[in-house]
């Protein structure tokens, strides 16, 4: 995972991965809880893909 840093400029919060800027908050506190939970997310290993059941299903284009 790539390195977050916060940095405060004027009355906000900037969230970084590297040395792009990807969040802007009022609080350091709820940057802080938003990092967190995307870390957790990232972590997490994604449901297996069943292409028996598709979730969407592919309907024709009705003719006039």
């Amino acid at each position: 995972m790539k390195r977050y840093s916060i940095v405060r400029i004027g009355s906000e919060y900037v969230v970084q991965a590297g040395k792009t800027s990807i969040l802007k908050v009022s609080s350091r506190r709820e940057a802080d809880k938003l990092i967190t939970d995307a870390a957790e997310l990232l972590q997490q290993e994604p449901d297996p893909v069943s292409d028996e059941h598709p979730s969407i299903g592919h309907e024709a284009p009705e003719l006039p």
